[in-house]
């Protein structure tokens, strides 16, 4: 008789079987088990360095680092592309701001440093990886 699959056996499924996505939320759990459990079990990924936090209910895939062993972003984008995967997941609209359009465009030479959007509406989370926090413009 095969064996049951735990509930850390199927969220490290479910998140291997999203190749292309770095941001999960909690509520994508949700049907696997209790939000406890699910909770717990995602605690524990990020003490392993298999997931970062990245704010309430928001997690990022993570992978250790080729200099220190901790756990960091697997994201080719940074932490401003997996911000921006997570508003894209809350149904929150946002656009780039002036300085990354002028960027992107050619227009300026400046790179932007700090992780800035402009929100349409309402959007009161925080989101943070390490010390850089996502800025809102509004």
């Amino acid at each position: 008789m095969p064996r049951k699959l735990t509930l850390r056996q199927k969220i490290e499924h479910r998140i291997a079987r999203k190749e292309g996505e770095d941001v999960f939320l909690t509520r994508e759990f949700k049907k696997l088990g209790g939000e406890d459990q699910v909770l717990r079990t995602l605690r524990t990924l990020v003490d392993e360095g298999q997931l970062v936090r990245l704010g309430y209910g928001i997690y990022g895939r993570a992978r250790p680092s080729s200099l220190s062993g901790k756990a960091v972003l697997s994201s080719r984008e940074g932490f401003l592309g997996v911000a921006q995967q997570a508003l894209d997941k809350l149904g929150v609209e946002w656009e780039p701001t002036e300085a990354q359009r002028a960027y992107n465009e050619g227009r300026s030479t400046q790179v932007p440093v700090n992780p800035v959007v402009r929100i349409k509406g309402r959007f009161s989370r925080h989101l943070r990886y390490r010390n850089a926090e996502l800025v809102l413009e509004r």
